[in-house]
């Protein structure tokens, strides 16, 4: 079964106080079937009651989406990368407490990027070696990058881990004009080790830096259907994600655009023949 995920980084950030228990509202409001728990940076202090305010809620989170700044850290290099395996480690722990099956990573981020990718790439290894001990599975999403490009790296990481998994987001995907890429016969060990999907919608240039903002799909100019299409031919068997940031700069959150956009996927998803 394909479930539709929600973001949790969709519905709460800094407008609403990042307050974890706005997801009471969600749990009513929104026609989503889980969660992929978004984690941010401020939150380890109060991580016990988050824990246990999570615990108490009837709701599933199948995945959940790593602090970003795991990966600036280990782009940056040097001093940072122990500090970024101990946070990684940590991240990992959440994914078991809260029953996550699956990881999602910026292996690479911030301004450093992809631009020293070799530290990136060496590092792998250790992320997928604590992962599997804390028997949750690692994806590297196709970040965007300021060096190359998404699919160029993720070509590296399979050649070096060829049991590596990774999240594929179409958003990313888009900015650096990738879409097509994926249906490549030479692209098929890629699309062959896609565990996830983030279906986010762009619009915009060619790495068009100010245009680099999430949003719902069928809102920017993606055409899902082929990929989609390719998706469901090639046996993806994984879940989706829907991250495009829907609340406003007072923290109000807009289910009806979310909701509008689970079904725009449900139908387009269930047409496939």
């Amino acid at each position: 079964m394909h479930r539709i995920l929600c973001s949790t980084g969709a519905l709460i950030g800094r407008p609403n106080g990042r307050n974890i228990r706005l997801l009471d509202d969600c749990l009513e409001k929104l026609t989503c079937d889980g969660f992929e728990f978004m984690m941010y940076s401020t939150w380890y202090d109060a991580l016990p009651d988050i824990l246990v305010y999570l615990h108490s809620l009837p709701a599933v989170f199948p995945t959940m989406h790593c602090e970003k700044g795991i990966g600036e850290r280990v782009s940056r290099g040097g001093e940072e990368l122990p500090e970024a395996y101990d946070i990684f480690r940590k991240n990992c722990e959440i994914a078991g407490e809260i029953g996550a099956g699956k990881l999602v990573l910026h292996l690479w981020s911030g301004i450093a990027s992809d631009q020293h990718f070799e530290r990136n790439l060496e590092a792998c290894e250790k992320l997928m070696e604590i992962a599997a001990g804390y028997n949750v599975l690692l994806t590297v999403e196709n970040v965007v990058c300021n060096c190359k490009d998404p699919m160029t790296r993720m070509m590296e990481l399979i050649g070096a881990y060829p049991d590596l998994h990774f999240t594929y987001d179409t958003k990313m995907a888009q900015f650096h004009r990738q879409m097509d890429e994926l249906y490549k016969p030479e692209q098929e060990n890629i699309a062959a080790r896609i565990a996830h999907l983030h279906i986010n919608d762009f619009h915009g240039g060619y790495m068009d830096w100010s245009s680099l903002c999430t949003l719902p799909m069928g809102e920017g100019d993606i055409d899902f259907a082929p990929f989609l299409s390719f998706m469901k031919k090639n046996g993806y068997t994984g879940d989706f994600t829907i991250e495009a940031t829907s609340f406003d700069e007072s923290g109000v959150i807009h289910y009806d655009t979310l909701n509008r956009t689970f079904d725009r996927l449900r139908t387009v998803w269930n047409s496939i023949e």
